[in-house]
C-alpha cells in the first residue's frame, strides 16, 4: 500500500458538471472512474445520509475495478453522530451490510464517525463515543470532533487504547474550534479533512453547503499542512487526506496539489480545471518539465497565479 492517499469528500456534484467532469462525456463514462485516474481515494458522503446498499457497494466496487490501489471511506450515519437518539440493533446492522462489499475487498480505509461542533468533551458525550466505538470496532475508525473541549491528553489517550485514528482538520478557527494539528492516535493510519477556512459563512445560519465550504487553499497553507501530513506519516503506516471544499471543484484543485507535493507523483489535470484554476497550469507545466514540486523555481512573476486563486476563493467571485 501507498504511504499516501489523497482525495475529496464525494464526486457526486451538479456543479461539478463541466469543471471537473466534461460537458461531452464518451460512452461508459462515471464519475467515480474518472476520479480514480487522478487521485486516490474517496471519502464517501451518501452514507452520511442513508445506509448504503449491498448492490451500491458492489457498484462502486466495480467503477474502480481498473484501479487496484484506489480505496474508499464512509462517512458514518448522521443518526449516530448528529441526532443521537436511542441506538437499536437494525441500523447498525444495515450499515455495516452495506459496506461489507468494500471492507471484504480490502477497499474500505476506514470509517469516519464525524460529530457536530456542538458536540462537546462531557461524560454523557464520553459515554456515548465509547458506546458507539464498540458497536463498529470491527471495522478501522476515525473519529472527527470540532470542539476544542475535547484536546486532552486523556482524550488521546483513550483514542489509542481503542485504536481510532483521530482526524486532523483544517476548519475556521472560532471560539472553542478546534485548531489544525498532527496527532497520530493508531499506529496503522492517521486521517486529515481539510473543509476550507470560509469564516464568513461557516457559523452563518442560513447559509447552505456550497456557502461553507466555498474555499480555495493557497500555496503557503497547502505547504503547512504537507509538513503536517509528513510528521503524521512519520507515526503511522498510511495517511488518508481527504479535500471537503467540494464547491466548483476545489477540493480536486487542491487534492491534486498536495498529492505532488507530497509524491512528485505526475498525472494529468483535467483541462476544464486548468481553464478555471491557474495555480494548476503551473502544476501542469512544472509536471511536464519533469519538475517534482508544483512551487519548485518559481519566479516572482510565475507564483502570481496565487493571487489570482486567492481572489476565486471570495463569494460571487467563482462563477
Amino acid at each position: 500500500m501507498k504511504k499516501y492517499y489523497v482525495g475529496t469528500a464525494g464526486w457526486s456534484y451538479e456543479d461539478w458538471e463541466g469543471l471537473v467532469y466534461p460537458e461531452v462525456k464518451g460512452r461508459g463514462f462515471h464519475p467515480l472512474s474518472y476520479l480514480a485516474s487522478l487521485i486516490d481515494l474517496v471519502e464517501i458522503n451518501s452514507t452520511f445520509y442513508r445506509p448504503a446498499s449491498v448492490s451500491m457497494a458492489y457498484s462502486w466496487l466495480r467503477r474502480v475495478h481498473s484501479y487496484p490501489d484506489f480505496l474508499f471511506t464512509a462517512k458514518l450515519l448522521q443518526a449516530f453522530t448528529h441526532q443521537r437518539e436511542n441506538i437499536s440493533a437494525q441500523p447498525v446492522d444495515e450499515f455495516k451490510r452495506g459496506l461489507a462489499p468494500l471492507a471484504a475487498s480490502g477497499r474500505l480505509a476506514a470509517i469516519l464517525i464525524q460529530f457536530p461542533w456542538s458536540f462537546i468533551n462531557s461524560e454523557e458525550n464520553r459515554e456515548y463515543l465509547e458506546k458507539l466505538l464498540s458497536l463498529f470496532s470491527e471495522f478501522p475508525l476515525a473519529l472527527e470532533v470540532r470542539h476544542s473541549s475535547w484536546d486532552r491528553p486523556e482524550f488521546y489517550n483513550f483514542l489509542k487504547e481503542k485504536r481510532v485514528a483521530f482526524c486532523n482538520i483544517d476548519q475556521p478557527i472560532f471560539h472553542h474550534s478546534i485548531k489544525p494539528s498532527a496527532i497520530v492516535t493508531n499506529p496503522d493510519f492517521s486521517y486529515v479533512r481539510l473543509h476550507g477556512r470560509n469564516y464568513q459563512d461557516w457559523f452563518r445560519e442560513d447559509a447552505g453547503r456550497d456557502d461553507r465550504y466555498n474555499y480555495l487553499y493557497s500555496k503557503d497553507e497547502l505547504e503547512d499542512w504537507v509538513g503536517r501530513i509528513k510528521k503524521l506519516a512519520e507515526g503511522s503506516d498510511h495517511v488518508f487526506v481527504i479535500t471537503n471544499n467540494h464547491y466548483r471543484g476545489q477540493a480536486l484543485a487542491n487534492a491534486l496539489q498536495i498529492k505532488n507535493m507530497l509524491t512528485g507523483e505526475k498525472f494529468n489535470v483535467p483541462a476544464t480545471l486548468l481553464e478555471k484554476y491557474p495555480v494548476l497550469k503551473e502544476l501542469a507545466e512544472n509536471l511536464g518539465k519533469g519538475q517534482k514540486n508544483i512551487f519548485e523555481n518559481q519566479t516572482e512573476n510565475e507564483t502570481k497565479g496565487g493571487d489570482i486563486v486567492k481572489a476565486k476563493t471570495n463569494p460571487g467571485n467563482n462563477n
